[in-house]
């Protein structure tokens, strides 16, 4: 089939292209706005992009009528655009991030089918078909779990990934050409600047990092200065990057620079924020699990790279270099978040793709040496292809016993019948089941010396994981975690008086901001909670009523009787109440005034 695409070129992006299409489909827009927004952070890009709309004001954020400075604007414009073709809704909040990643996967196909070459076969003489490659990388690109995690989530990750190896598999194409290297050089710099617009100085300076040091290594910096024209992308970067940092800092001032540059940017990466502090191998752990199972099969890959024979790679032509410089964006990213000192599971997204590269050109080495000569697996991928089925044995195994074990582990006040919710279903032994076949299979496989096909099995047990298992176990924790808060904003929407306040006390749920389309008082501690808001309730003159959402069973930490407030409507683990304003008259000792 693959050299039969080399004589028919059309023919092979035909059916390569309804590959994609399907993988894509499946991993990223396959009920992808059936679940509500999900607490705590993916609403709080998407209010601020529906506060671009209500405000119609396209350079400072909003949200809960306060200022949002940790992301450029990026992101926010295109949900904004998505609200106004397809409404306010989950699937505009989300087509951001799938379309970053369904548009990175289709450049990187293009890539590897132009870059993706093995040398020259020793054992026939001919070139090797790309095309393995192409389908290989799409496959691991498009399911593995921090890929499909972040494309279906509505916040600025996966652009990012989307703009920044965008801008990476951009200049490698214009490295790469025999002829034609300006198209790709210029788009390198818009992705690079659409990049920062994201997510502001690392989208920049991560990409620079890895290409420079990639550079460096092959002794190709002076010749690619002189091609690839730096002044003229640095000064098209600013051009389009620069006129929204001036607007918003004019806007807002010295709050911003301090906020976004200092806090968002320099702290996070020489402190701990927010509590985000792992140990040093922190993203190996991240590595391994996110981009299972084909994470096994990693090492090898970056093995076979032999990044000690420098001088080898530099006398290697550029248009084969594709391996060793998806081994640079591999290392440069998970080097640099490695010595940063927040630690994010979502930082290292960006290297995925590279490890897909990497682990598709393995493979496809794997399979070519296979047809050559039909010799027995190296006992090393024999090694690995054993642990790839012991893992989905033992996950299955996990799966079954979750049922023994899950209800008494899992303790989230925000759903606390989930567990047993979970336990119920038949969700845990579809998972187990599609472990435990997939690793039985990749075992038949081994046995009859398929090695080279597993990547077949693996993908097979990953679509039916994902569909069987995975989006309907999102489901159901929505309809535990997320539907209550949704049903709870519909019933201040139908009841609230107007100008009448609404707080949140003891949790901060910022979708009930999004799904109230009104602001919202949220405050996450009981001790200062009734102190925090008493003042501002009070100057307000009508109406002589407010609204609360808490826990049903922490009402009495605030001090209140049931016969206090008037119960409007009890959700999950969630109450609404409405209070009257002259309750603190009543009791002043109870809830002292803010000085």
């Amino acid at each position: 089939m693959w050299h039969h695409w080399e004589q028919y070129p059309r023919r092979g992006w035909g059916w390569t292209s309804l590959w994609i299409a399907l993988l894509t489909g499946i991993a990223y827009l396959w009920h992808l706005g059936s679940i509500g927004l999900v607490d705590e952070t993916e609403p709080l890009f998407a209010e601020a992009a529906r506060q671009m709309l209500v405000r119609q004001d396209w350079v400072t954020p909003y949200f809960n009528e306060v200022t949002r400075f940790d992301k450029p604007p990026l992101i926010y414009w295109l949900m904004a655009l998505a609200y106004q073709v397809l409404g306010v809704n989950e699937w505009s909040v989300r087509l951001p991030s799938a379309l970053a990643a369904v548009g990175l996967i289709a450049l990187a196909a293009y890539a590897v089918r132009r870059y993706g070459r093995l040398p020259r076969s020793t054992v026939s003489g001919t070139l090797s078909s790309t095309w393995p490659a192409v389908w290989i990388a799409t496959a691991l690109m498009a399911f593995n779990g921090e890929m499909i995690a972040w494309g279906r989530t509505g916040v600025s990750d996966m652009l990012l990934t989307g703009c920044m190896d965008g801008a990476l598999l951009c200049f490698f194409m214009g490295y790469g050409a025999v002829a034609h290297k300006a198209p790709w050089y210029w788009a390198s710099y818009t992705a690079i600047a659409l990049a920062v617009l994201t997510k502001g100085p690392v989208g920049i300076v991560l990409p620079g990092l890895i290409i420079v040091t990639f550079l460096i290594y092959t002794g190709q910096l002076w010749a690619v200065l002189q091609e690839a024209f730096p002044l003229k992308g640095l000064a098209w970067i600013a051009l389009v990057t620069v006129p929204w940092f001036v607007l918003v800092i004019q806007a807002n001032g010295q709050a911003y620079i301090d906020a976004f540059f200092g806090y968002h940017n320099f702290e996070r990466f020489t402190h701990v924020v927010n509590s985000h502090s792992a140990p040093w191998y922190f993203y190996g752990l991240v590595v391994l699990v996110g981009f299972a199972p084909w994470s096994l099969y990693l090492p090898m890959a970056l093995g076979r790279l032999r990044l000690w024979q420098w001088r080898r790679w530099q006398q290697t032509p550029r248009q084969d270099q594709l391996g060793l410089f998806a081994g640079f964006w591999f290392l440069g990213i998970f080097g640099f978040f490695t010595v940063a000192v927040t630690k994010l599971p979502s930082y290292v997204l960006p290297l995925m793709p590279a490890a897909a590269i990497l682990v598709a050109l393995f493979w496809q080495d794997l399979g070519q040496r296979s047809r050559a000569d039909r010799p027995p697996l190296p006992r090393s991928v024999l090694v690995l292809g054993i642990l790839n089925g012991l893992l989905f044995l033992v996950l299955g195994g996990v799966f079954f016993s979750a049922y023994g074990w899950i209800a008494t582990t899992i303790h989230d006040p925000a759903m606390p019948d989930f567990p047993l919710a979970l336990q119920q279903s038949s969700l845990l032994a579809r998972g187990g089941i599609t472990f435990g076949v997939t690793g039985l299979a990749i075992a038949w496989g081994l046995w009859q010396g398929q090695g080279q096909k597993l990547w077949w099995i693996n993908l097979a047990g990953m679509v039916v994981l994902v569909l069987g298992t995975l989006l309907p176990t999102a489901s159901l924790m929505d309809s535990h975690r997320q539907l209550p808060l949704r049903q709870l904003a519909q019933i201040i929407v139908e009841e609230q008086k107007p100008q009448e306040a609404v707080m949140m006390i003891g949790f901060e749920k910022p979708s009930l901001v999004f799904y109230t389309r009104s602001p919202i008082t949220l405050t996450r501690w009981y001790n200062t909670s009734l102190r925090y808001i008493y003042g501002p309730i009070l100057s307000q003159a009508d109406p002589d009523t407010f609204l609360m959402v808490s826990q049903p069973d922490r009402l009495p930490r605030l001090g209140l009787q049931p016969s206090d407030y008037e119960i409007l409507g009890d959700a999950g683990a969630y109450r609404l109440v409405r209070l009257p304003k002259a309750f603190f008259e009543r009791h002043p000792m109870r809830f002292p005034t803010v000085p």
